[in-house]
């Protein structure tokens, strides 16, 4: 079985529509590494709502995960398939690199990363696992977090994010096993 892991009741609101089942694992570590145990050994697509690192990366863009940076130096790589090709067909401005984790708001960022969010290093299966991470931009290094302008960003990051559960879905149906190879 394959799920979609969505961090907060607002990302699992917005994704309602896909085929795949949306499950709400909880904002940050704590709560990620708690739904990681609960999910197994179940292929998983983590989707919802992140930061954008670099220029150019801006709100309502989506960025794929080429692997998943954790604080402690650890690298999890990541298996989008066809997710960034289909996300473009969707219409979508999507980026492909690498996001990373912090365990709060306002952490360090890693280096070289997209985007950041906190949830997805604590979320990955066990090796062998199909394994993917979508986020929608919403707020970027030209639209910081912290401005009133927030709540117009977030929802077009939201917007993108229901766009994208086309794509999610066709993801999920390709990787449908639990078995760690």
């Amino acid at each position: 079985m394959t799920v979609i892991a969505a961090p907060l009741r607002l990302e699992a609101y917005f994704l309602r529509r896909a085929r795949t089942p949306v499950t709400r694992t909880g904002m940050g570590p704590r709560r990620s590494l708690r739904s990681r145990h609960r999910l197994g050994d179940m292929a998983r697509l983590v989707a919802g709502v992140g930061g954008g690192l670099r220029s150019g990366v801006d709100v309502g863009d989506v960025v794929v995960a080429s692997e998943v940076l954790a604080p402690d130096g650890t690298v999890t790589p990541c298996a989008p398939g066809l997710l960034v090709e289909d996300l473009r067909h969707a219409g979508l401005t999507v980026h492909y690199g690498p996001i990373c984790c912090v365990p709060r708001l306002g952490g360090a960022p890693g280096a070289g990363a997209l985007a950041v969010e906190m949830e997805s290093c604590w979320l990955a299966p066990p090796s062998g696992v199909p394994f993917a991470v979508v986020r929608a931009i919403s707020d970027s290094v030209g639209a910081p977090l912290l401005r009133p302008s927030i709540i117009r960003n977030g929802l077009s990051a939201l917007r993108a994010l229901q766009r994208a559960v086309p794509a999610l879905d066709v993801w999920a149906g390709l990787h449908t096993t639990s078995e760690v190879s």
